[in-house]
């Protein structure tokens, strides 16, 4: 049996690395940082874990529901979004996985951009 790209990369140990190189940039950014005042980041690096690994057929479940609601109030934007998935993107690439899977990533985040996007 095929084992998936969650395990194939390491399980939630190099999931967990990837999103805390992710949140390093996206409070940097000049375009999203400023979403993260506030935040208790171990809580918010714990769910982004579990999220990125549901998106590399890992065990974690979020539904598209849960999604719409843990943002609403957050009035993300279309550049916001961009930005978030274009840090993603470019530290998933620093973690060098296959572009195949990049991909695969990619394309579920940007597919739930609607339960995301608010503003």
């Amino acid at each position: 049996m095929a084992s998936s790209m969650f395990e194939r990369y390491g399980g939630f140990a190099s999931v967990s690395k990837i999103v805390m190189a992710f949140y390093d940039k996206a409070l940097d950014s000049d375009v999203i940082g400023d979403f993260f005042e506030d935040i208790e980041m171990p809580n918010l690096i714990d769910h982004q874990t579990k999220f990125i690994a549901m998106a590399m057929g890992g065990p974690a479940s979020y539904t598209n529901e849960m999604l719409r609601q843990v943002h609403a109030d957050l009035e993300i934007d279309v550049a916001a979004f961009n930005e978030a998935v274009s840090l993603l993107e470019q530290t998933l690439e620093e973690f060098e996985l296959q572009a195949e899977d990049i991909g695969v990533i990619i394309e579920d985040i940007r597919n739930r951009a609607q339960f995301i996007v608010s503003a």
